[in-house]
């Protein structure tokens, strides 16, 4: 019979697990940013210098780039993990103290 602990444990491993997979995707992501940026400057260059087009690549894609490190680094704000965490704890909290009355 499972106990609430290891409940907790699962729950937790299971958080971990995926902050790690949003992490490495984040990683693969600015991989490939930094590989293929220098390809498309490349192939502006080759082929028509005059309109420096390589430029909205780089901007749309690292406007996507910046969003996706905000949820992976930085998402704890008003509705990230931690606020439903502290939400859940806070309802369990006030319906203990109102068992108690």
């Amino acid at each position: 019979m499972k106990t609430q602990s290891d409940n907790d444990s699962n729950e937790k491993y299971n958080k971990a697990r995926k902050h790690i997979e949003e992490l490495k995707g984040f990683y693969y992501h600015l991989i490939v940013y930094c590989l293929f940026i220098p390809f498309l400057i490349f192939i502006n260059y080759k082929t028509y210098w005059g309109f420096q087009w390589f430029w909205f690549a780089i901007l749309g894609w690292g406007i996507g780039l910046c969003f996706h490190a905000y949820h992976v680094f930085v998402n704890n704000g008003i509705f990230g993990g931690n606020w439903q965490q502290r939400k859940i704890e806070q309802f369990m909290r006030e319906e203990e103290e109102q068992r108690w009355e």
